[in-house]
């Protein structure tokens, strides 16, 4: 399942991190990159435990978590630590699938890789290229979105970034451990939460609503790893 979760940021948020990420120092992507995915990876990465990222990212987490939207599609048990990119000067990442199993620097835990996320932070129209380019089984997606905005996308979904050949694309991208790891599983109970919350708004007292609901549940408990 892709989602877009639109409004994360606002723009005067979006600018005010932008601001801050253009004064900090960039080493090579390639340090967090697979053996693998480094051969085809051409960017820039805030280091692993950077005080901006930490900041930025720590916002980030807060928000998710209380986003209704990204909860009943995601249903995050464990968020990887927000990391941030930058691609300029034709930099780009070629096709790769992410790592399955991701260690938290510093600590002794570490995410399975369920879901992957990317948060844009550059206007779309300050930069040429730059889409994230995602494959599945429903075809090619070509994300570019506004500062501000999410894609979440299944983690095992083949996909890479288009070069930018003009300008700067600054985007913070992290992973979720879902308690259903099977998207299928995740995309139907999405849906059937979406069902439950429109039934909710418009026939509140519509007994058919137990029913639903308690069926989302036994199919949460049926599938949920915690």
């Amino acid at each position: 399942m892709l989602l877009h979760i639109q409004d994360l940021f606002s723009a005067d948020e979006v600018s005010r991190i932008r601001e801050a990420l253009e004064q900090a120092e960039w080493a090579d992507g390639k340090l967090t990159a697979g053996y693998q995915s480094a051969k085809s990876k051409h960017n820039q990465q805030l280091e692993e435990g950077h005080p901006l990222a930490k900041e930025i990212g720590g916002a980030l987490l807060q928000r998710l978590w209380r986003h209704p939207q990204f909860i009943s599609a995601a249903l995050p048990l464990k968020v990887y630590p927000p990391l941030f990119n930058r691609y300029s000067d034709g930099g780009a990442f070629g096709y790769h699938i992410d790592n399955a199993i991701r260690p938290i620097k510093g600590s002794p835990e570490q995410v399975r890789t369920d879901i992957s996320a990317t948060l844009f932070l550059s206007d779309p129209d300050s930069y040429d290229g730059g889409e994230l380019v995602i494959q599945d089984t429903f075809g090619t997606h070509r994300v570019k979105l506004p500062a501000g905005e999410l894609v979440i996308y299944p983690a095992s979904s083949l996909h890479r970034v288009e070069p930018v050949t003009r300008g700067v694309r600054l985007a913070s991208f992290f992973w979720i451990q879902s308690m259903v790891r099977e998207d299928s599983q995740r995309a139907l109970l999405f849906e059937m939460d979406q069902a439950i919350q429109s039934l909710t708004r418009d026939v509140p007292e519509h007994p058919a609503l137990l029913q639903l609901t308690g069926s989302y549940h036994n199919l949460l408990r049926r599938w949920a790893d915690t």
